[in-house]
This record gives structure tokens, sequence and C-alpha cells, in this order.
């Protein structure tokens, strides 16, 4: 997908009818993002018109030359879906966890294959080394913390801070080699 500068632009400059088209290009996408974390169809709904809120109303603090539109729609997404679930009443609402969570937990070795696919980074995520598939899975399809992500990988914080930023810096590579 290439990226709107045009409706960007307009969107900077208040224009409603950019701001509708980026919503019907981006909200499917930050979607299944959202969904991947929270795992509630609801809840994500209400924590994607929170996203699009924030874009809304800081559209002027996105700026070309920082990076890509949606890497940036992308972070606002995780970031706004990760404090949801850090929240007292989302706490609250999952006290008593269905099975789909405990489903999901065990399950899919598959689970990567379809999130990345919804976002479109698939066929970049799978050139990545293992190590590298893993932690990313953990912290940016399922949400983990640094902290959480070093105690599921019983490896020390800082190995894996330089490790994400090192694949990170690897994925970008392999999507700059695309476009």
């Amino acid at each position: 997908m290439t990226q709107p500068d045009e409706l960007i632009l307009e969107m900077q400059q208040g224009s409603e009818k950019a701001f509708s088209q980026l919503y019907e290009m981006y909200s499917r996408a930050i979607y299944s993002v959202i969904h991947v974390i929270l795992r509630d169809d609801e809840v994500t709904e209400e924590v994607l018109q929170d996203v699009f809120i924030k874009v809304w109303k800081n559209a002027n603090s996105y700026s070309v030359e920082k990076g890509r539109f949606y890497t940036w729609l992308l972070n606002i997404a995780r970031n706004t879906a990760i404090d949801k679930t850090r929240s007292k009443s989302f706490k609250n609402s999952n006290k008593n966890l269905s099975t789909d969570n405990f489903v999901y937990v065990i399950g899919g070795h598959n689970d990567l294959n379809e999130k990345t696919d919804a976002i479109g980074i698939q066929k970049f995520v799978d050139k990545l080394k293992p190590l590298c598939i893993k932690l990313l899975d953990l912290l940016y399809f399922k949400g983990y913390t640094q902290n959480e992500t070093a105690e599921a990988l019983e490896t020390p914080l800082g190995t894996i801070k330089t490790r994400a930023r090192n694949c990170i810096k690897d994925l970008r590579k392999l999507t700059l080699q695309e476009v």
C-alpha cells in the first residue's frame, strides 16, 4: 500500500472527508492488530474508535520525515490497546476468562501467520530469523511488555531490548527493499 500523502495533508488541514477516507483505508488492519491484543470484539471496536479520535486530534504531530503514516497509526493503536489491557475496568471484566483465551495461548502456532497477514507484512516476517519471529510475536502481536517478554523467554531485559531493536531494524530493511 502506498502512502496517501495527499489525504494525510488534507486531514491535517481539517478535512473530515480525507479523515473518513483514511479510516476506510486503515480501519480493518488496525482492528486486527487491536483484536489480537484485546481478544474481545466489543472492546476492540471501542479502542478502534479511540485510536482514530487520537489520530484526528493529533494529526499535526505526524510528520513524513519521522516515518510512514501506517507505522505511526499502528503505534497509536498498539499503545492504546495495551493501555486498555492495563485499565482496572478491563482487568475486572476479564476476571472470569473464557476457554477461548486458553485455547489461544496453548495453541495456534499459526496465529502469528494470520496476524501478520492481516496487516500485510507476512512475507517480510517469514524472512526473519526464528528468534526475531518469536520476539516480534510476543512484543507486537500478543501485546507483551519487554519485561513480560524477558520473563517468557527467560532472557535478560537488556538482551530483549537489543534483540527487539535489531529485529525491527532487519524487518525495516526487508520492507524498504520491497519499495
